[in-house]
């Protein structure tokens, strides 16, 4: 069973559209491949494997996805009980649709049209886990004013639940030669919006929204989780 809610969006920085823009439906076939076989591998140096062991030992019952991408993580996670219920956030009704729709074998499947700047359109403390994977990098601006977006997923979890996520860094973090330039490239279309993103920032962000957190870089990405008080 899928349900929709959809609040008008309000006024939102061009940029945060343009950085969502480029997944369609037609792309979002291609996008497993690119970024789990391609990009993360190859030019980030960070194996899906270690987003699926994250997602195995955070993801709860009543779990929260921001920035759902394709739901290719969520759909190979082992989750902690056989009817999950998931609320899909995102700007993005093409990749809400495409996912629900790759989820359908789950009874519950919530969308919401949602700004990870903004408050988020669900009740706080209502989630066991939320998730922002492979988001921060995509949205305008510095780790600094863009930790907002942890923030949000914070209140939406219960005490005692986790939020969890993976972003791609420019700095204080190991890149290629290779991962350099597709980074500099994808920063240029608007795709990326990561060159000012530093390892400490995201250390900092954490730091200010939870008192036990756990951050590690594989390759170009850091990947987090924080326990809520």
């Amino acid at each position: 069973m899928s349900s929709d809610h959809n609040p008008q969006p309000g006024s939102l920085d061009q940029a945060v559209l343009d950085g969502q823009a480029p997944y369609h439906r037609r792309a979002l076939h291609f996008y497993d491949l690119l970024v789990f076989r391609g990009s993360a591998p190859l030019f980030w140096r960070c194996s899906p494997k270690n987003f699926l062991q994250m997602y195995n030992t955070c993801v709860g019952a009543k779990h929260l996805e921001i920035g759902v991408g394709t739901g290719y993580l969520l759909s190979h996670t082992r989750f902690p009980v056989s009817n999950p219920h998931i609320t899909l956030a995102d700007l993005n009704p093409a990749t809400l649709d495409f996912t629900a729709e790759r989820l359908a074998t789950f009874a519950t499947t919530t969308k919401v049209v949602a700004n990870a700047l903004e408050p988020l359109p669900v009740a706080e403390e209502s989630q066991d886990s939320a998730a922002l994977s492979f988001l921060l990098h995509c949205i305008p601006g510095s780790l600094r004013d863009k930790g907002v977006a942890i923030r949000h997923a914070a209140a939406a979890v219960k005490p005692g639940g986790t939020v969890f996520g993976s972003t791609v860094l420019s700095s204080g973090v190991p890149v290629t030669g290779a991962g350099r330039w597709l980074m500099n490239n994808l920063n240029a279309k608007g795709v990326f919006h990561n060159d000012q993103d530093d390892l400490e920032d995201l250390r900092d962000q954490l730091k200010q929204n939870f008192e036990d957190f756990d951050l590690v870089v594989r390759g170009s990405v850091g990947l987090f989780r924080g326990r809520k008080a």
